[in-house]
């Protein structure tokens, strides 16, 4: 690759943006503006015009390395206030013509190098609320997955929902279908946050569910809480993930609250009829959380996840943020084909038009990798996990052709991070503080643009001398 030619967008006029702000209290500002969700960086549309053809290749290349799959169940009984992703209501006789569109695309795509070969370690059945679904098309659904996609013998399988619709009849059937892992997003235990955020279930519901979701003891269950949230202080999130510490439950997700336009909460934010926490508040209830988890003793596996004993693995959440290659199914769906990012048509009539014949038809966009895809996905991998291990970044520098070491490219930046509070030097790599920890897509997304910056600089200036 030759990476001195290849486009790396805006490139920094000087190394300042990306610093920190030293201060007493770097949980509350050590960067400022909102916090993304996700990081991201230099992928560069394909034209129309180029996408059947590229597509084609792609799909017909087959997959050699760490594979996972996505599966969007795009319908919600109602739009969270908080929530960016909402697509379509739920109507009870959506599910089935739905389950019969993505069976259709896995069945056409069966034969695929792409499909086919190189297992998959984890597939995640996200939304929307896939719990959603009538018990008879859930269990056909999973056991479609089963049947056209080649499944790792542990593979973790993963499903997502809410607790209202759910009921244990309905977990029941999906453990006995292949689901080993059920996520549901909980947000708050406080019945008054519930009602603000237009929860369903009580906490007593909510309590009630879970405990009969752990006894039946047929394989992971994880939950979110969400921080920040309107008319959440920190002592009653304190409770939350107290009262989810208690719950015998395997895993748990600490997520700041996202101020995403267009979302019910930030139009009503804008009105002034609710109020999240401030900004500069949200790295205290982390803190909060991580000493409640460290408390009772559970172990972090992310910068945002943390699990009780060996059933948790948190398989697709680590995979897909580092790079691996993600086969995609349903309306809307996101994937990944040999570093090329891509959406399936969000469209339900087109999607379910297209579904039996595949193809570039079904893509309603595709991206290129950055020229610096592997470093990224090094760096992300790391800073997920709350260790920067510096091995595997020299090896994805060296696979795009800079011989540069990353500590040597990066080192300024990650000095000035280290005087800001947000990591410590060790041994192969970098450790995040805990408010390093905090802001860690904040700085993920700097070092990717850091890296990209100078890196071919650095190249350069070696090739010259």
């Amino acid at each position: 690759m030759n990476v001195a030619r290849a486009p790396l967008g805006d490139r920094p006029a000087s190394p300042e943006p990306h610093f920190a702000r030293i201060s007493a209290d770097p949980l509350a500002d050590a960067f400022s503006g909102r916090m993304g969700a996700h990081a991201r960086g230099g992928a560069v549309p394909v034209p129309p015009a180029e996408l059947p053809a590229l597509w084609d290749r792609l799909t017909a290349t087959p997959r050699k390395s760490v594979s996972v799959a996505y599966v969007h169940i795009p319908f919600c009984e109602n739009h969270c206030l908080f929530c960016g992703f909402y697509q379509n209501p739920w109507r009870r006789e959506s599910g089935a013509p739905y389950v019969d569109a993505v069976l259709a695309q896995l069945a056409q795509g069966a034969e695929t190098a792409i499909q086919q070969g190189h297992p998959l370690r984890a597939v995640y059945l996200g939304g929307g609320t896939p719990t959603a679904l009538a018990i008879p098309d859930l269990v056909r659904l999973v056991e479609g997955l089963r049947r056209h996609l080649p499944l790792a013998p542990d593979c973790e399988i993963t499903l997502e929902g809410r607790i209202v619709s759910f009921g244990l009849e309905k977990a029941r059937a999906a453990f006995d279908a292949g689901v080993n892992r059920i996520s549901l997003g909980v947000q708050s235990f406080d019945e008054r946050v519930r009602r603000r955020l237009g929860r369903k279930s009580t906490r007593a519901e909510t309590i009630r569910f879970l405990d009969g979701l752990m006894a039946l003891d047929r394989g992971a269950v994880v939950i979110d809480l969400i921080y920040g949230l309107p008319g959440q202080d920190r002592a009653t999130f304190r409770a939350d993930v107290q009262q989810a510490a208690t719950l015998g439950l395997d895993g748990l997700d600490l997520y700041s609250l996202k101020a995403i336009p267009g979302t019910p909460l930030l139009i009503a934010q804008d009105k002034g009829k609710l109020t999240p926490a401030a900004p500069g508040e949200l790295g205290h209830f982390y803190a909060d959380g991580t000493e409640e988890m460290d408390r009772a003793g559970w172990e972090t596996i992310s910068t945002t996840h943390w699990r009780r004993g060996t059933r948790e693995r948190s398989v697709y959440n680590h995979e897909v943020k580092a790079g691996a290659h993600c086969l995609a199914f349903g309306a809307g769906a996101g994937g990944n084909l040999h570093g090329h990012g891509y959406r399936l048509t969000p469209d339900l009539d087109a999607y379910r038009a297209a579904g039996g014949q595949g193809g570039a038809a079904l893509v309603a966009g595709l991206m290129r990798p950055a020229p610096l895809a592997p470093v990224h996905n090094a760096i992300k991998g790391g800073m997920e996990r709350g260790r920067l291990e510096i091995a595997p970044v020299d090896a994805a520098l060296a696979a795009c052709g800079i011989a540069a070491g990353f500590d040597r490219i990066a080192a300024p930046l990650l000095e000035q991070w280290q005087q800001a509070g947000l990591m410590n030097a060790r041994e192969g790599g970098h450790a995040l503080t805990l408010a390093g920890r905090f802001w860690q897509v904040a700085m993920t997304a700097r070092l990717m643009a850091w890296t990209d910056a100078r890196a071919v600089d650095f190249t350069t200036k070696e090739t010259s001398q």
